[in-house]
């Protein structure tokens, strides 16, 4: 998925819930992030596009909440609980996700392969 900034953004996404897990004083999501607006886009293993400096999980704690949720490693993070993540540094979207008084984290992701399902389906019903 292409993006330029200042530029709506049309996206096939996914709503996910997770419930941090608490442990002792620390709330865990059981997701890593990488990018950001401050980061080189380059480094990045799951985009195309490597302009994009969106924010991505880059690691799942197998059992963990994200695993349980249904997040996937190479997710793209647009939202986190209605805050745009597109133009965000690393720092700022990690700060969105930590919230301690938050437990829970309501995430809009999309992927890959719901881009290609919608591509594939495409034409393939008929219009009422």
């Amino acid at each position: 998925m292409s993006f330029v900034p200042g530029q709506p953004v049309i996206a096939v996404v996914e709503r996910i819930e997770i419930k941090k897990l608490r442990h002792g004083d620390n709330l865990i999501l059981g997701f890593s992030i990488g990018g950001g607006i401050d980061q080189d886009p380059g480094q990045n293993p799951f985009s195309e596009d490597k302009t994009d400096k969106g924010i991505y999980v880059t690691r799942i704690s197998q059992g963990g909440p994200a695993d349980e949720a249904g997040l996937k490693m190479g997710d793209k993070i647009m939202q986190v609980n209605g805050w745009d993540m597109t133009v965000v540094t690393h720092d700022e979207a990690r700060k969105k996700l930590t919230k301690k008084k938050e437990d829970v984290v309501r995430l809009l992701v999309t992927r890959k392969t719901l881009e290609e399902a919608v591509k594939h389906s495409k034409g393939k019903y008929p219009r009422p």
